[in-house]
């Protein structure tokens, strides 16, 4: 019977198309492993000694730690280390970082090892990063800030658009449960409008042009996340032991 005929009636290819097809596959595989090998290297957390690590220049001067009073901290104020984010409520990558600064809270912060500095940079495309910004100052007076701050990044996709945000921040104040007649006032007077522009204005004096922008204490870092960001804490708190 002839290959054609055979391969016509039975559907089986012939042991010469299989070793044809034994080179490619095993191309194929070796490409593959060289992808996920590349990946690794590229996503693999960085070590606090790996040099690729963001470092100060030589003539950046220590951050102005009287500045801090324009934002809102959290830990004690004689922690070996700072971390300082300088942030919008309305900006996506803001609200990725949220969850960043949650876990270095936890890890951190809880433990004495860290103060956390949380900047308002309110840019001018974002409509509700101020009255989101006034929310979270609003509920602080209320000793919930962090609550809010939390909230208002969980939810963004929620009131990001709203023409009016209020309404969906009282809510979020319910929740937290703290006095509605309180927070609205507070809201509707603009209470905090002018520590927000402060805070604002340091980030301008410090030329902090986007968001978020994360400096462990005069360091700005490159890929504000958890692998680089606790990469460079622990090699801070390194130094100052």
């Amino acid at each position: 019977m002839g290959e054609a005929k055979r391969r016509k009636q039975t559907g089986t290819p012939s042991s010469r198309r299989n070793r044809s097809l034994a080179p490619k596959l095993v191309g194929a595989a070796a490409l593959v492993a060289l992808i996920m090998t590349g990946l690794y290297i590229l996503t693999k957390p960085p070590t606090p000694d790996d040099e690729a690590l963001p470092v100060a220049g030589p003539d950046t001067p220590p951050f102005p730690e009287e500045m801090d009073r324009y934002g809102v901290s959290i830990g004690p104020e004689e922690a070996p280390v700072v971390v300082r984010e300088f942030a919008d409520y309305q900006c996506p990558g803001c609200a990725n970082f949220a969850e960043v600064s949650q876990r270095l809270k936890r890890e951190y912060v809880a433990n004495g090892q860290v103060r956390f500095v949380y900047f308002d940079l309110p840019l001018q495309q974002h409509q509700n990063a101020m009255p989101a910004a006034m929310a979270a100052r609003c509920a602080g007076d209320q000793d919930s800030y962090w609550g809010m701050h939390d909230k208002l990044f969980a939810a963004q996709i929620e009131w990001n658009d709203a023409g009016d945000p209020l309404p969906i921040f009282t809510r979020y104040a319910n929740e937290l449960g703290l006095n509605e007649r309180r927070f609205q006032r507070c809201m509707n007077t603009e209470l905090h409008r002018e520590d927000i522009e402060q805070s604002a204005q340091v980030a301008r004096q410090l030329r902090v042009m986007s968001t978020p922008t994360v400096m462990v204490d005069n360091i700005r870092l490159t890929r504000p996340g958890w692998g680089q960001l606790s990469a460079v804490v622990e090699r801070e708190l390194d130094k100052a032991e």
